[in-house]
């Protein structure tokens, strides 16, 4: 009888040990927010190099024919000179290879380096606003 009082709680010590040594994934933060979308770095540098990768073999996707070339008419302030291209980042968190583009893009210059992320989002028109 005092065996089967005591079996339960050594289960239970035995689970809590379990489960409290288990592996718990970290998660990455947003590195931009388009909207209420959260994109973290890895989102973006595979749209990045997505687009560039397309840019570089002479290829584009899409009616909209992703990447090209940006023109900057909002007048963002990017790290490096143009030219620049843009290209979808999905909210989806998976890569564009065609299909509708949703509201989001990356925006890289000639050499294949980030530049900023932007959105239709909240923008006027056919416009862009960054991201945050």
């Amino acid at each position: 009888m005092f065996g089967s009082k005591i079996l339960p709680v050594v289960l239970a010590i035995v689970s809590a040990v379990t489960v409290s040594g288990a592996a718990i994934e970290k998660r990455q933060s947003c590195a931009k927010t388009c909207g209420t979308v959260c994109y973290t770095q890895s989102d973006i540098d595979d749209a990045v190099a997505q687009g560039y990768g397309y840019h570089e073999n002479g290829e584009t996707v899409g009616s909209n024919d992703y990447p090209h070339q940006y023109n900057n008419f909002e007048g963002f302030d990017f790290p490096d000179a143009g030219p620049w291209y843009e290209f979808p980042m999905l909210s989806s968190n998976e890569v564009y290879t065609g299909g509708s583009p949703g509201a989001d893009r990356v925006v890289f210059n000639e050499a294949g380096n980030f530049q900023d992320a932007i959105t239709h989002t909240g923008a006027s028109g056919n416009n862009f606003v960054a991201c945050t």
